[in-house]
């Protein structure tokens, strides 16, 4: 079984910044990729960044400059600098992995998600 952990959510003013974590454990054979997606009220969950083993990144178009994801491989953990934040921001950000956990089966876990409430 694979576990994965959000954490770093909490209330902030608009323009300011928050840093999310999310760390996966548990039967990894091997990582391939993390991410990062959100669900705002009465909205669907919508991709916000993306890394995979080797280093590249996928960003929402919307986001870009703003939101900076990195990763570390040791620690198998994804991070997600959050900069000048807007009350939009306001969603439940969950983060996900894909992994292999032997050399031919592989699934995508989620976390339980963290929540991100952005004030006017």
């Amino acid at each position: 079984q694979v576990q994965v952990v959000e954490s770093g959510g909490g209330l902030v003013q608009a323009g300011g910044s928050l840093r999310l974590s999310c760390a996966a454990s548990g039967n990894i054979f091997r990582l391939i990729g993390m991410g990062w997606y959100r669900r705002a009220p009465g909205k669907e969950r919508e991709l916000v960044a993306q890394i995979n083993s080797g280093g590249g990144i996928n960003y929402a178009d919307s986001l870009k400059g703003r939101f900076t994801i990195s990763r570390d491989n040791a620690k198998n953990t994804v991070y997600l600098q959050m900069n000048s934040l807007e009350p939009e921001d306001t969603a439940v950000y969950y983060c996900n992995a894909y992994v292999y956990t032997t050399v031919t089966s592989h699934d995508v876990y989620w976390g339980q998600g963290t929540q991100v409430t952005v004030s006017s």
